[in-house]
């Protein structure tokens, strides 16, 4: 089925923050791909395999995964990186590489799977010092949607009672304590990564942090 222009832009930004972290991660060594990520107990390679996963599996086999999984989220998403990560670190970068322009995702949800590579893009690139962040625009795409759904993050529910207000771009959303910071940094902080409350600003960022913190 043809995708519509709002989705094919969405895509097509997926692809470019994908073209950009493989970039990014071309030249790392055995120990940078050891490094713990942002997300949970994965490393920058698992990262990566849970990346390319993300990009090859459909609606049918999500279905039959998470069924197999005894719907146990973890449990899928363990199975699938370990599907998808290769025998050495420049064998999952090179598995991630064909999936580049995959429109493959388990729904139409294409905002969500935009998040995917914005969020988890960061999740690598902040402890290994990379300067690079996503786009201004792809950040945009996905802080909205964070702000009106709770989906893969519990986004919504992290900003209640809270007005963001992105310093380099156009997002804003909800009412009450104001927190200020770019669009990445906002963006971050509502799919949890409390690192990222140290980049924002305003009354409402301890608020903001708390919910962040672990088992929230």
């Amino acid at each position: 089925m043809p995708h519509s222009p709002a989705r094919r832009t969405l895509w097509s930004l997926a692809h470019a923050e994908r073209t950009a972290l493989a970039d990014d991660l071309a030249g790392l060594d055995d120990a940078q791909w050891a490094r713990p990520s942002l997300c949970g107990r994965w490393t920058v390679e698992e990262v990566l395999a849970h990346l390319t996963a993300a990009a090859s599996v459909g609606r049918a086999r999500w279905i039959a995964s998470t069924a197999g999984a005894r719907f146990d989220p973890a449990v899928h998403n363990e199975r699938r990186l370990a599907e998808h990560r290769g025998a050495t670190p420049a064998e999952t970068l090179d598995r991630f590489r064909r999936v580049l322009g995959s429109t493959t995702a388990p729904s139409g949800h294409t905002a969500a799977w935009l998040g995917e590579v914005v969020v988890h893009a960061q999740d690598v690139r902040r402890p290994l010092g990379l300067a690079r962040t996503p786009s201004v625009e792809a950040a945009t795409e996905v802080a909205r949607f964070f702000a009106r759904r709770d989906f893969t993050v519990h986004s919504r529910r992290a900003v209640e009672g809270l007005r963001l207000e992105a310093t380099d771009g156009p997002f804003t959303a909800g009412r009450g304590l104001p927190v200020r910071g770019t669009t990445v940094a906002l963006t971050m902080a509502m799919a949890g990564r409390g690192a990222y409350c140290e980049d924002l600003t305003g009354p409402g960022v301890a608020t903001l942090r708390d919910r962040c913190a672990p088992g929230r």
